[in-house]
Order: structure tokens, then C-alpha cells, then sequence
């Protein structure tokens, strides 16, 4: 019933925008690639985000699991070898997509949010901060590359009725 491709409809998307880090005094440019499957017989819907930093010789890569969706709300798992497992929260109306991790075991909180735009494609923002108190935010637009499940799933629900 969303009228969101981003997370509920299975598609490939590409992104750029920019780092700012407390620790440092200069922006870092990025580029990142969703690759969003099929929900599958659970409910859940699997994702690999892959984030390349300008100048940067490694890519950052997070495992998203979006599950338990109810009329506008659901729950999402993120693991990364970074920060390894944490369990959030989101919420979605007409225009926006948002999660927040929070009071974790592993002193990282924060959140994201995705804006629909006129052409279909998403402004995002968020802000994640450690324990340690290195803070980042994050500013990017993402749009859909292909409307294509990046893997080879047997169910294609992703007709809005």
C-alpha cells in the first residue's frame, strides 16, 4: 500500500552526498548503491548497502533487515563490521522514510531520513554518534538505478495496489 519504492519494492539504487565528521574539518564525498530484494515468506525485506568514500581505498558495507511492517511503522536490524548488530525503529508516511537506533550495548545511536522528491528519488539526512562522541552527518540524494530484485527471487511483489 506504500507509494515508496525505496525499501518496499525490490530495486537497485545509486547515491552521492556528503560526510561531515566532528574529528575532521573537511567534507568527504561519497557514493552508495542500494541493493534491496524481495520481501521474503516472513515479511522481511533484505538490503546491502555499499558506501565509497572519496579517497578512500576500502568501501563500507551495512546489512539492513526491514521487517515487522505495520500500517506506518516497522523494525530494522543493521550490521556492519564496524559496529556489528543493532535493532531500531522506523517509521513512514506519504513523503518520508525514517529509522533510529537507539540505548544500544554498543554506545552507537542515531538516525536517518528519507524524503520522497517530485522525480522519485530521496533526500536523506542523518546523524550517528559513538560513545566516544565522534559524531557524523550525512547529507545525499539516492535514486533508482533498476526496478529489478538484485538476486534471482521468485516472488515479484512490488505492485502497489
Amino acid at each position: 500500500m506504500s507509494i515508496h519504492s525505496f525499501i518496499f519494492s525490490p530495486g537497485s539504487w545509486q547515491g552521492e552526498g556528503k560526510i561531515l565528521l566532528n574529528m575532521v574539518e573537511e567534507e568527504l564525498i561519497f557514493n552508495t548503491s542500494w541493493a534491496v530484494q524481495n520481501k521474503d515468506f516472513a515479511g522481511k525485506v533484505s538490503c546491502a548497502q555499499e558506501i565509497q568514500v572519496s579517497g578512500l581505498s576500502e568501501n563500507m558495507r551495512n546489512e539492513l533487515t526491514f521487517y515487522d511492517f505495520q500500517a506506518k511503522t516497522f523494525s530494522i536490524d543493521m550490521e556492519n563490521q564496524n559496529i556489528g548488530r543493532i535493532i531500531g525503529t522506523g517509521v513512514f508516511d506519504d513523503k518520508t522514510i525514517a529509522w533510529e537506533f537507539r540505548n544500544n550495548d554498543v554506545g552507537f545511536e542515531g538516525y536517518e531520513t528519507y524524503h520522497l522528491q517530485n522525480d522519485g528519488s530521496y533526500h536523506m539526512k542523518g546523524e550517528y554518534v559513538t560513545s566516544d562522541q565522534l559524531r557524523t552527518q550525512i547529507e545525499a540524494r539516492i535514486w533508482i538505478q533498476s526496478k529489478e530484485a538484485p538476486s534471482q527471487d521468485e516472488s515479484q511483489e512490488h505492485e502497489d495496489e
